[in-house]
Order: structure tokens, then sequence, then C-alpha cells
């Protein structure tokens, strides 16, 4: 798991995105939010939650920079704070 939050630490995206992604990720509730980003279900454990959220906000980064025209910019942000919320509760379960 740590190769995991190492890549996601070396992530660069606008300081404007990951600052609302911050401030989002203090209201995340993990089963209203995260079906609706990966799908209904069981939900996964939190590594493979993060994996899955890393992969759509690396499709929805690239639809940003190429000026996609059907890029969200909503869901990106709803990406990304789920993305943070399910790495601070990672670490906290690897410190405990």
């Amino acid at each position: 798991m740590q190769d995991l939050l190492s890549m996601l630490h070396a992530l660069r995206r606008p300081p404007l995105l990951m600052r609302a992604a911050r401030i989002g990720a203090e209201d995340y509730r993990r089963s209203v939010h995260l079906p609706r980003l990966i799908g209904y279900g069981q939900l996964p454990r939190h590594g493979s939650a993060l994996l899955k959220l890393m992969e759509l906000e690396a499709e929805l980064n690239a639809q940003r920079l190429s000026g996609d025209t059907g890029y969200s910019l909503v869901r990106h942000v709803d990406v990304l704070i789920a993305m943070v919320a399910e790495a601070r509760i990672l670490r906290a379960s690897q410190a405990a």
C-alpha cells in the first residue's frame, strides 16, 4: 500500500482542484459517495478503491488537459475528494 500512497503523493494537479478536494474530503461518507463513483455493490477495500479512483482520475485529467468537451469539472473534483478521503482512511488504518 505504501507504493499506492507514494503514487498518490506524486500526482501534480492544479492547486485549486486539490484545495477543493481537501475541503470536500472533510464531509466524505464512504458508503454514500464511493458507490456513486465506482459503481454499486459491495464496497471494495480502501486500497482497491483508491486504485480504481486513481484510474478514473487519470482519465478525467487526460480529458481536462486535452480540452475534451465531455470533461466534467464536478466529477473530477468528486473523484479527487474520494481519493483524498480514502488515502486518509488508508493512512489511519496503517498507523493503527
